[in-house]
């Protein structure tokens, strides 16, 4: 069962209404401004609602729902629709079934079962379902003592890792020093997954399955879910097996790449 906090209500829905099998998730694009660095117009708060909607349709589907999602977009130049396709991707954001204008219910099959949206997307787009209104981005100058990654290759993932790392509603701020984070994490992340894959394979511990699927299931709490990845990764009586299959498991929600590294170790004999 999969259950959302529901914005107008303040409640717990479950979505889909049971026994139906198949979500109508439709996200909503805010309206794209001129004021972007990049002149696209595409800020971090159009990258982080169809982020949510991402890991929502992940979520579904690893509750054994089937998904099909709309991204609803303001009228978009074919430059800006290759720019937000392009950072979509490098965002690890599986492609929506239709992008396209108001009205989606026809792409849906049918009413949407929930909207992920920001505050002021048009109510009458909102008519039916429940509703996720995602938390504003904020930025702020790059710190002048903020370390540039080691290689000199910046990671996108490590934007999407630093939006989920707070719950979707809740604002967030993007900082080079909180990207710069972001990324060390992952690097250490990616790099115990690749040495806990040279071991034996071990299933999940039951318990740290449950954890992580209660905290998906109730509301998209995929901060618990990072707390939970980070506390594994230390504990010294999960088999390094068992901490790959639940890293592995578990990036199929996160989108991290986590498994990126495996196979490509550097000797550590003499």
């Amino acid at each position: 069962m999969l259950r959302i906090a529901d914005t107008r209500t303040g409640h717990l829905v479950e979505i889909p209404a049971a026994p139906r099998r198949l979500l109508r998730s439709c996200v909503h694009l805010p309206a794209l401004g001129a004021g972007t660095d990049d002149g696209t117009g595409i800020g971090p708060l159009h990258l982080r609602v169809p982020l949510i909607g991402d890991v929502l349709a992940r979520t579904a589907e690893l509750n054994g729902l089937q998904v099909v999602t709309v991204l609803t977009t303001p009228e978009l130049t074919p430059d800006r629709a290759r720019a937000l396709d392009r950072v979509m991707a490098v965002l690890g954001i599986h492609p929506p079934t239709v992008i396209g204008p108001h009205r989606p219910e026809a792409a849906l099959g049918g009413p949407a079962d929930v909207h992920v949206t920001t505050g002021d997307t048009d109510a009458g787009d909102l008519a039916d379902g429940a509703r996720i209104e995602v938390g504003r981005v904020d930025t702020t100058v790059p710190e002048q003592d903020a370390p540039a990654p080691a290689d000199g290759v910046p990671d996108p993932l490590a934007v999407r890792l630093l939006l989920l790392g707070r719950p979707y509603g809740t604002p967030v701020t993007v900082t080079g020093a909180a990207l710069a984070e972001a990324r060390r994490t992952l690097i250490e992340w990616r790099r115990s997954v690749a040495d806990w894959a040279q071991e034996a394979s071990r299933p999940i511990p039951s318990g740290l399955l449950r954890q992580s699927h209660a905290a998906l299931a109730e509301d998209l709490d995929v901060a618990a879910v990072l707390e939970l990845l980070a506390e594994v990764a230390g504990r010294s009586d999960v088999p390094a097996g068992a901490k790959f299959e639940t890293f592995a498991h578990l990036d199929r929600v996160l989108g991290l790449d986590l498994a990126r590294d495996v196979g490509h170790q550097r000797p550590t004999g003499p």
